[in-house]
């Protein structure tokens, strides 16, 4: 990257440029493949574990308020206030990130998780769970996924070198679709079987991700020589500030949330017009399966599409295909065939997160990490989270297809803000993963 072209960051010369301690090396400049990076695999099997447990209880939860309350509105409430937890804890789960041993972070979120989530089941098992119990596991188990995910993004850049931080972030994709495909069914199977059973499968899979933490050897964070800690609110302001001065992660902000909020507000809006369109509930469970199908997909072939062009032109292309694809999914509005559009945009999808959240970690210093990273992650997830109602909105007043095509113009806006942004034209691959 050259010297005009450089994001202007707000950190020190020396932390624009980041020491990354790298792993173990099979040759003089040559890191390790990541199948064989112990510490990085470790990582990823304790966030896959902690993802699967998630997805089961996601879907067991709303299933369980039905059964004990016979309420669907109260069903929908406590699934509010997960997602409210979440939001709400963004921001301070990048400061203690940044501030205490991420190492240690993961291991109390899975001891807390994994007491809560026994503590249910065993509720459940003896016929005592109420709303209020359920409320309670439901909020505490939102925190802790927050800090939890937070910490293990901002985690990555010390367990693998510079050059494989894109590699790295395409298989946190496919690990998280890959848990998003297979955690609801299972999670259904073992609700099927008995209703304690989902909460004891959760406590289990965190059970086994706090084993994979306790293995890994690597520190997660760079030494820290930070005098006085900062008031939280200081600590907050200063990752704001760090993402709005730097034109690249000014650009990730206008591009994530947009993309969010389309995807969600698209696949809501095709499963709506499925069901008015009277189709059969497994055709649309099908649907459903289709998106996170080419999500998964996209995350396994992410390494080799980011080889085929340059990282600025890569992301330019790949929003500009999703719009085009996601206004072709406006042609067969309520047919099961808007899917097969949509799952080709999700595929490209894992490729623009691996580049962009591979480069946003590699030009981050190390004490940043956790607040830059909850920045956009509350941007993205605010925009989802707003994309249901939106659709509703639009549903009410418009036909399908139309309703498919603003949410198409939603990611012309990402695509248009990447094509125009010196942020993301100044991406150079010799500085990035």
């Amino acid at each position: 990257m050259t010297a005009a072209a450089e994001p202007a960051l707000t950190a020190t010369d020396e932390e624009q440029m980041p020491t990354v301690t790298d792993p173990p090396v099979t040759g003089p400049d040559r890191p390790v493949s990541l199948w064989r990076n112990r510490d990085f695999n470790l990582l990823w099997i304790s966030q896959c574990l902690s993802d699967l447990g998630t997805a089961m209880s996601n879907l067991a939860m709303p299933l369980l308020v039905l059964f004990l309350t016979g309420s669907a509105a109260q069903a929908g409430l406590v699934g509010s206030l997960g997602l409210l937890t979440t939001l709400a804890c963004r921001l301070p789960a990048g400061v203690v990130a940044d501030r205490f041993s991420r190492r240690t972070l993961l291991i109390v979120c899975d001891v807390v998780r994994l007491v809560a989530y026994l503590g249910l089941a065993g509720a459940v098992l003896a016929g005592v769970a109420g709303l209020p119990m359920i409320i309670v596991v439901t909020v505490v188990g939102a925190a802790a996924n927050a800090v939890f995910g937070t910490a293990e993004h901002a985690a990555v850049r010390n367990l693998v070198p510079a050059e494989q931080l894109t590699t790295a972030v395409a298989r946190n994709e496919a690990r998280s679709y890959g848990t998003q495909l297979a955690g609801p069914p299972l999670g259904g199977l073992l609700y099927g079987l008995g209703r304690s059973l989902p909460f004891v499968g959760n406590a289990v899979s965190y059970l086994l991700s706090l084993l994979a933490v306790l293995l890994i050897r690597r520190p997660m964070e760079q030494s820290r020589t930070e005098q006085a800690p900062q008031s939280g609110g200081a600590a907050m302001a200063e990752g704001i500030r760090f993402v709005l001065a730097n034109p690249f992660l000014r650009a990730l902000l206008v591009i994530a949330a947009p993309l969010n909020m389309a995807f969600t507000g698209m696949i809501f809006t095709i499963i709506v017009a499925l069901e008015r369109a009277g189709t059969a509930s497994v055709v649309v469970g099908l649907a459903s399966t289709i998106f996170g199908l080419g999500g998964f997909l996209g995350a396994l072939a992410a390494p080799a599409v980011q080889r085929w062009l340059r990282l600025p032109t890569l992301v330019i292309v790949l929003c500009w295909a999703t719009t085009v694809l996601m206004a072709a999914s406006a042609l067969v509005p309520s047919s099961v065939l808007a899917a097969v559009p949509l799952a080709a945009a999700v595929f490209l999808a894992p490729t623009a997160n691996a580049v962009l959240f591979g480069y946003q970690a590699a030009i981050t210093p190390d004490r940043l990490q956790g607040r830059v990273v909850s920045v956009i992650f509350l941007a993205a997830t605010s925009a989802a989270a707003l994309a249901p109602g939106l659709a509703g909105l639009l549903l009410a007043r418009f036909p399908v297809a139309v309703t498919m095509l603003v949410f198409a113009g939603l990611v012309a806006v990402s695509a248009v803000t990447a094509t125009l942004s010196g942020g993301i034209r100044s991406m150079n691959t010799q500085e990035s993963p």
